[in-house]
């Protein structure tokens, strides 16, 4: 009989691509990984691994038995939403990522209802970027990945992945206070053509979301400075150096000296809630969805 707990170290590192990545995403040693791996070999009577370089690779066999592997986890999350949707009880672990900015704008008041709603569960959080939280539900790293993409520029979901809609957000101009369009009720990108920017961070989603858009409108974006937290962005706009989006999702206080202004057109940033599908009958992952449905609803009614 093939051991399950070794099926899934296999599973992870022909997910992660090496022996330290599946110790990353299992929250075991390498050392732990190096021995389900020799188990397993012994196991089934073929090598699985082979050196390449300083790390391994699969072998062929390893391959096809990681691909058996994949389909029989997937069987047995299937089974256990199964059960625990029979059983209907919001029990257990339910882990969560979301970019930093929904974290801070949706993370308070879905902690608070899940608390209050369903003490039993245990629920855990962190904050990953899109492609990262991804990237993390596909691997079942985390249950639940809170993501976005924008009205023009669409986050590729992986098949296998449900989808689920969480808020709009309008993204507003920050510019210094004494900027000569800090008085207008609306700008346009183009307004901004000769004006430095402050951005998120090269390789980042928003990063490549930026430099799309300001080119599709014969903007050459001259980046000036890169901030990841958007606290840091509006401390640089408020010191005078340069211009920045900046999203109302969990923005929290505005500097002084710091102008918003909203864009006259139409530009929505997508907020969206992302789990596998062989999870989606748990009662834990729907309690949480809902929760952060609640969550969203009620960034939108107060208006970011």
């Amino acid at each position: 009989m093939l051991n399950l707990e070794r099926l899934r170290t296999l599973d992870a590192l022909a997910r992660h691509g090496s022996v330290s990545g599946a110790a990353d995403g299992l929250h075991v040693t390498t050392s732990a990984v190096s021995q389900q791996m020799a188990k397993l070999e012994r196991e089934v009577g073929q090598r699985l691994l082979a050196k390449n370089g300083r790390g391994v690779r699969l072998t062929d066999a390893g391959r096809l038995l990681a691909d058996h592997a994949a389909r029989i986890l997937s069987q047995v999350e299937l089974a256990q939403s199964d059960i625990e949707a029979q059983r209907g009880e919001v029990v257990g672990e339910a882990r969560i990522c979301a970019f930093p900015t929904a974290a801070r704008g949706l993370f308070p008041a879905m902690l608070t209802s899940l608390r209050a709603d369903h003490p039993d569960l245990t629920v855990r959080t962190r904050e990953l970027e899109p492609e990262q939280g991804l990237r993390a539900v596909f691997r079942g790293d985390v249950d639940i990945a809170v993501v976005l993409d924008w009205s023009n520029k669409r986050l590729p979901v992986p098949g296998g992945l449900t989808k689920a809609e969480l808020l709009d957000d309008a993204p507003d101009i920050a510019m210094p206070a004494g900027h000569p369009l800090a008085d207008r009720d609306e700008v346009d990108l183009e307004d901004f053509a000769d004006d430095p920017w402050v951005s998120w961070p090269e390789g980042e989603f928003c990063y490549d979301w930026l430099m799309f858009t300001l080119r599709s409108r014969g903007i050459e974006p001259r980046i000036a400075h890169l901030a990841g937290e958007h606290h840091t962005q509006l401390a640089l706009i408020a010191a005078g150096f340069g211009v920045c989006v900046a999203p109302r999702l969990g923005r929290g206080p505005v500097p002084e000296g710091v102008r918003l202004v909203p864009v006259r057109q139409t530009m929505r940033r997508h907020v969206h809630a992302v789990w596998r599908t062989d999870v989606d009958r748990r009662p834990s992952v729907r309690a949480a969805v809902a929760a952060l449905r609640a969550a969203g609803a009620g960034v939108a009614a107060d208006g970011g």
